[in-house]
């Protein structure tokens, strides 16, 4: 017996300097990397130092369990050690794939944000983020598997498990109906290239940018700096705006209600002229249009492009600023008035 438990303390020193070797090495390979600056400004670079913890730890917990066989002890304590070892080493193996999934994530993310296109962007890094996540899910519910199957009374429960599995399927089913519509309609929405992060939507009536897409959720921030959680099956079985699905451009509008007497040629010159000195304004389209007229005013409308909403709608509120304000100094006859008096010439024409 005493023999038994120096070769078992012998096991756990040899396994524990193996890890603290790896651990000096990985050190030094990334100190070496991080001076030469390859990796040392780029986010992975702290997820990669990361996997040290668990690559150690499932090194230490393998090593002492392909060693102790060697320490031959009771057959008691080498039953309760080696099934600790074994659940040691699942749950070591599992963080670290956890963390290889974290990482191989990361960097497909951050090839994502180096293309040229915001659009292809968007759908890499949401596409990316939603496998990841569904690949840690995954490793969690294995891991879990793996170590229950590890206890005697749950391996002999497996037959009549398997027996029941359609009977808990539907069970499990109808009581995770909304979790798993919102799962499959998350990878719907993601591969199916409806909804990106950074896309500016407008739901139920907000506008606002998808800033976080979950397994679950979507979280929208607003442009008053709320944060709208919508479940994903709400994006599948409802109809919502994408305004920069293919491309963020997009056309602003403004309208007007002005006097019938309005000088809509010279107005119109006023508006190409301010669209000319405007940052906001790409140079892709712009008109100014009467588009309807009541019985006391004409309604102008003035169409204006811009590269995204955010400067359309800046765009907007300038255009409406500077033409009345013009209207105003040049144009004061051009506002709406409000008729409370009969036209010249009317009481001559009816007396």
């Amino acid at each position: 017996m005493g023999w038994s438990l120096v070769r078992l303390i012998v096991v756990a020193v040899a396994a524990a300097v193996t890890a603290y070797a790896l651990n000096r090495l990985s050190e030094a390979v990334a100190r070496f990397l991080a001076a030469r600056g390859r990796t040392g400004t780029t986010p992975s670079l702290p997820l990669l130092r990361g996997c040290r913890p668990p690559l150690l730890a499932a090194t230490a917990c393998g090593l002492m369990l392909a060693g102790e066989p060697w320490a031959r002890a009771a057959p008691a304590v080498h039953a309760a050690v080696r099934h600790l070892l074994v659940l040691a080493t699942i749950a070591s193996c599992a963080w670290l794939a956890a963390r290889l999934v974290a990482l191989l994530t990361s960097g497909a993310m951050q090839l994502a944000d180096r293309r040229r296109d915001p659009a292809r962007a968007g759908r890499a890094r949401t596409q990316a983020g939603l496998l990841g996540r569904i690949c840690q899910a995954a490793v969690a519910v294995v891991a879990l598997g793996a170590m229950l199957m590890t206890f005697p009374a749950v391996r002999g429960l497996g037959t009549s498990l398997l027996a029941s599995a359609g009977l808990v399927g539907v069970v499990a089913g109808i009581a995770a109906q909304s979790t798993l519509a919102n799962l499959f309609a998350g990878i719907q929405m993601a591969f199916g290239d409806l909804i990106r992060i950074g896309d500016v939507v407008v739901v139920a009536g907000e506008w606002g940018t998808v800033e976080e897409i979950t397994l679950t959720s979507v979280v929208i921030a607003t442009w008053d700096q709320r944060r709208l959680v919508m479940p994903m099956s709400y994006f599948a079985g409802r109809p919502f705006e994408n305004w920069s699905r293919r491309t963020s451009k997009i056309t602003g509008t403004a309208l007007f209600h002005l006097d019938h007497r309005t000088p809509v040629p010279e107005l119109r010159a006023e508006f190409d002229a301010f669209l000319a000195k405007s940052s906001l304004w790409d140079g892709e389209g712009s008109a100014l249009q009467v588009v309807d007229t009541t019985p006391t005013t004409i309604v102008v409308r003035a169409l204006m492009t811009a590269p995204d909403a955010d400067a359309a709608f800046a765009l907007r509120c300038q255009v409406r600023e500077h033409l009345v304000g013009y209207l105003c100094e040049a144009h004061p006859h051009a506002l709406p008035r409000l008729p409370v008096a009969p036209a010249a010439g009317q009481e001559a024409a009816h007396p």
